[in-house]
């Protein structure tokens, strides 16, 4: 089973929402996943949080053998690790 890392659509028309999923690449594209790594808002004001990632689940699947498709590698190099702590939002 060859293993790929991409995205998968969610949100209504024009107000797209992305989870970022490891799926076995014989699948649709919104098919059925193994993992749930992260997701991507374009939509977000908020920089830090328009990619949100479980870094640590990535470098596993990644070092199993897990292509990122080519969106994915761009969005992995600015994206916040979900496990960090992240700070308070001031009210």
């Amino acid at each position: 089973m060859a293993v790929k890392i991409r995205l998968k659509r969610f949100g209504r028309k024009n107000h797209a929402f992305w989870r970022i999923n490891a799926v076995d690449s014989r699948s649709p594209r919104d098919g059925k996943v193994i993992e749930e790594l992260g997701f991507y808002d374009p939509i977000t004001t908020d920089a830090s949080r328009r990619v949100v990632v479980n870094k640590a689940r990535v470098q596993h699947w990644i070092s199993k053998g897990a292509q990122p498709s080519d969106t994915v590698a761009k969005l992995l190099k600015t994206a916040v690790d979900s496990a960090a702590p992240q700070p308070a939002a001031t009210v």
